[in-house]
């Protein structure tokens, strides 16, 4: 995200000073991930020959302050550790320090103020941290070598082994690139002792990663070996980087054309020859290779040398909506006399990704040959970079849930896992740097100038990214520049290696509308907003209206449920959210920045919506806001994809928090989903009704490829107390694959109420429901102050009126809800309905599953629909899938803008089920 003070790179943010796994297993992960309890350090185990990979599993870590002995001796055996922290093997300073229950809960209030204070030494983290590891190798073939390879260090460290330097902090520098140390000579018999001595970090001054406004930074700066140290065994012949390319003849989807490429290094001090076996999609490879003392070849099959690589009728990769996420498997082996010296494998996926510049200059991307429109979010990960994969397989569960297709990384890149499960999921990212540090300080932007050794680990960390990322289907490009395009030495230097890393998607200058002679315009914006605007602002032809594509955009603040908001804040800091908008909230923004306050959300909501009465009428009145505002900046993309100034991608941002925040998300830090999320989720659901508020027509997206026929669409138009003033239904109607179309324009109505709603539904030809939305508008729009725009907000001269919903009487409703469980995951089906007897509508109805009444919500949780506004003899089937130690005591409540919180128990299928009036 930029945060620029004026003009368009003003003063920016510098960083503040200091199918799936079983849901059983993930729902404590609602709960703030506070420490773990201390664990005892156990040495990693080595077991196996050539071709084995073991990751550290656990370090001790220690200050310098305390450990002030060097690298000889902390890496020597029998070095005493007493009082070290055992820590999980790609932890950085604080994650060990939480891990060991060293702080109170840090995501409280402003607790984590108590540890950026330093400890009585003085030095807390601007002194070295050593971390150190045991190690036993066990078995291996004779002349079998071990490499010690360090995946990214933050930001950097000296490498010592058994008592003797293997590599300087100057060798081993930046969060990306991976180094590979042959240590065979250094080893010894049984145990092994590794340590590293991490300088303190700071993203101002090295190529780390950095936090600029989203959150406070970590008090460490994320100093550690965070993606992992390895231990890898090979023998005289290693092999490295297998990738697979593939060429779609498009079109034509029914053939497919793969290279196959792999590295074979010689480690040994003789020639030797090697025979190289591969299998790729199931086509068997070959070569037989001679290798002189310490030479590296790049071996390559293709179709030409290997016919079987030309496929016919290939099983095509495509994102989420459009198609399924096949994946395929390369897998390759050394073998010298004989004998296996090393294996490499790696999955892969066969599809085509383009991107071009639309006739206005904007970036289309192009998947197989289709136009695709980007509807993404930006992704945060923790704070702290604690390795949790299960946590992210809920994430990207949420993601399919919301129906988006891409995520977008910006230098904030993720662990293995991430990828895996974007391939398998079909979720798209777009990766690249981050802004605003080291990283852009050739713009201005905060961060020390690069000098030689900076540009080489620019370069190191472009190359393993690129080796890292390109054999994931899911990636779809790659931003060399975040909120500034580089300086033109370094923009070469990028392409350059992406070319030479065999990168094959499009290579993007900037999220901003800037260039590079190497890859030309970016083709994107990023004009703002990132703070409050209304709803109507998206469909506007200005700023960060829907046209183009939106690098990042939203309309800020995101309010988490009542529940959550006394999770991470004090009472007075809940006093002061709804009471004075004008005070800093620590859980907003960092301190210096605009975005510290909620003022222009507060006084927005205030003024629509009529001033809060309290936390809980403050919280009721921003779910209202947030899904209505969400989902008009996903629907307005959707309804111009087809315009004549088109939009062709969007990024919410953001989809996720680092830690507990009142801004940028779809559903907050404990995995609770509220008026953001489903505001989104609905918006882009496959096929969509939507009302447009530019040209007041009546719209429906397919998102899918698949052409809809027979659909039928009722919209009506309510006033206040519900009496409909207008009414058309249509039937017989078609819809293509991956379009929006107008079906009717609402003409002027009279007779309206100041406040009103539009009531729109879709049912397939066979009368199932497709798609239900409800709007609550207001007779006196919003008006905007374009002129006096800034790069965060447009000022508003005047507020819609929607302060009548205030007056809508208590409504009644009816709750059935069933469950059935199939292995660790449960199944609940919720019928809600109105009573025809009711005198009015039943507004903003929003269900939660509890463990019990009155008790903890359970999550994570996947809704088919939720916040849902019914009229008295209209009803809604609802499913939430969950898990839960004890899901037969579990109960579905019920709360809405005016109709009173009550639950029901879950009943168990087959049985009579519960029911509320």
């Amino acid at each position: 995200m930029v945060s620029r003070a004026s003009g368009r790179m003003g003063p920016v943010r510098r960083p503040a000073s200091r199918r799936y796994r079983a849901w059983a297993l993930l729902a404590w992960l609602a709960l703030p991930p506070l420490a773990g309890a201390a664990t005892d350090f156990a040495p990693t185990r080595v077991a196996g020959g050539a071709g084995t990979v073991t990751p550290i599993a656990q370090w001790q870590i220690q200050s310098s302050s305390k450990a002030q002995q060097g690298g000889a001796e902390v890496s020597a055996a029998g070095f005493p550790t007493e009082g070290w922290f055992a820590v999980s093997g790609r932890a950085t300073v604080m994650a060990g320090l939480l891990e060991n229950g060293k702080y109170e809960n840090v995501f409280y209030s402003d607790n984590l103020r108590a540890v950026e204070e330093p400890d009585a030494s003085g030095t807390m983290f601007a002194i070295p941290w050593w971390y150190r590891s045991e190690f036993i190798v066990t078995g291996g073939a004779p002349g079998t070598r071990t490499l010690l390879r360090i995946n990214g260090m933050i930001p950097g460290a000296d490498v010592w082994l058994n008592g003797a330097l293997v590599a300087p902090r100057t060798t081993v520098a930046g969060a990306y690139p991976v180094r590979e140390f042959d240590v065979t000579s250094r080893l010894r018999a049984g145990s092994n002792v590794l340590a590293l001595r991490v300088p303190p970090g700071d993203p101002r001054t090295s190529l780390s990663i950095g936090w600029v406004d989203w959150n406070p930074q970590p008090p460490d700066n994320n100093m550690g070996p965070w993606r992992g140290v390895e231990i890898v065994r090979t023998g005289p012949v290693a092999i490295r980087f297998p990738r697979v390319t593939s060429m779609l003849p498009l079109p034509d989807l029914s053939r497919a054309s793969l290279t196959v490429k792999v590295e074979a290094s010689n480690l040994d001090t003789v020639a030797h020859e090697a025979v190289i076996n591969g299998v790729a999609a199931g086509v068997a490879l070959k070569r037989t290779i001679r290798l002189a003392p310490g030479e590296t070849q790049t071996v390559v099959f293709t179709p030409t040398s290997d016919p079987g690589l030309r496929l016919a009728h290939p099983r095509i990769w495509w994102p989420i909506g459009m198609g399924e996420h096949p994946l395929y498997e390369l897998a390759m082996t050394a073998a010298v006399d004989g004998a296996v010296s090393d294996e490499a494998r790696t999955g892969f996926g066969i599809r085509s990704v383009t991107s071009h510049l639309n006739d206005h200059g904007q970036v289309q991307f192009m998947i197989n040959g289709q136009p695709l429109l980007i509807r993404g979010a930006g992704w945060a990960p923790d704070l702290f970079l604690r390795n949790d994969p299960a946590r992210i397989e809920t994430e990207l569960r949420y993601v399919r849930n919301l129906g988006l297709n891409t995520l977008r990384t910006e230098g904030k890149h993720e662990i293995d896992r991430f990828y895996e499960l974007a391939d398998r999921d079909g979720i798209l990212i777009l990766a690249g740097w981050e802004c605003c540090d080291k990283w852009e300080s050739a713009a201005k932007t905060g961060g020390e100038p690069w000098d030689a050794a900076d540009e080489a680990v620019a370069t190191d960390s472009m190359a393993s990214e690129a080796r890292f990322l390109r054999n994931h289907p899911a990636v779809i490009g790659f931003l060399i520049g975040s909120d500034a395009a580089p300086p033109p030495a370094i923009s070469k230097r990028y392409v350059e290696t992406l070319h030479a890393e065999d990168w094959t998607t499009p290579i993007i200058a900037a999220a901003v509308p800037q260039s590079t002679p190497e890859t030309g315009p970016s083709g994107m914006k990023m004009e703002g907003p990132y703070s409050w605007i209304p709803p109507a602002y998206w469909y506007a032809d200005k700023l960060g209206g829907a046209f183009g594509f939106d690098s990042e955009v939203s309309a800020g603040a995101s309010i988490p449920l009542l529940e959550d908001l006394h999770r991470m804040l004090s009472p007075q800091e809940l006093e002061a959210l709804w009471k004075y908008p004008k005070l800093r909230q620590y859980h907003a923004s960092a301190a210096w920045s605009v975005f510290a306050t909620l003022e222009p959300f507060d006084v927005a909501l205030a003024a629509r919506y009529g001033a809060p009465r309290s936390l809980e009428d403050y919280v009721a009145k921003a779910q209202l806001d947030n899904y209505d505002n969400v989902r008009a900046q996903f629907e307005a993309f959707n309804a111009h994809r087809g315009a004549a100034n088109p939009s062709t991608g969007v990024i919410y941002w953001m989809l996720n928090n680092a830690w507990p925040s009142l801004h940028w998300h779809l559903y907050d830090y404990y995995l609770n989903p509220a008026g953001a999320y489903f505001g989104a989720r609905l918006a882009n659901e496959p096929v969509h009704i939507q009302y447009a508020y530019d040209s007041h027509a009546i719209q429906l997206v397919n998102q899918t490829l698949t052409r809809e026929r027979g659909l039928r669409a009722l919209v009506r138009v309510r006033n206040l107390d519900g009496r409909i003033v207008h009414e058309q239904r249509l039937a017989g109607l078609e819809l293509a694959g991956n379009s929006t179309k107008d079906v009717l324009v609402l003409p002027a109505l009279e007779g309206l109420s100041r406040t009103y709603f539009i009531e729109l539904e879709l049912a397939s030809a066979r009368g199932q429901p497709v798609s239900r939305n409800v709007y609550w508008l207001s007779a006196q729009p919003d008006e905007l102050d374009w002129p006096h725009s800034n790069w965060y907000l447009t000022p508003v001269t005047r507020y819609a009126d929607l302060t009548a919903l205030e007056t809508l009487p208590p409504a009644t409703n009816e709750l059935r809800a069933t469950m059935r469980q199939g292995g660790s995951e449960t199944v609940a089906t919720v019928t809600l309905a109105v009573p025809a007897a009711t005198r009015t509508v039943a507004m903003f109805q929003h269900l939660m599953i509890r463990r019990a009444a009155g008790g903890a919500a359970v999550l994570p949780v996947e809704w088919s629909d939720n916040d849902v506004t019914l009229w008295p003899g209209e009803s809604v089937t609802i499913t939430a899938r969950f898990a839960t130690p004890d899901a037969a005591a579990s109960v579905v409540e019920v709360s809405g803008w005016n109709v009173p919180a009550r639950s029901v128990p879950l009943a168990v299928e087959g049985r009579t089920g519960a029911s509320g009036h």
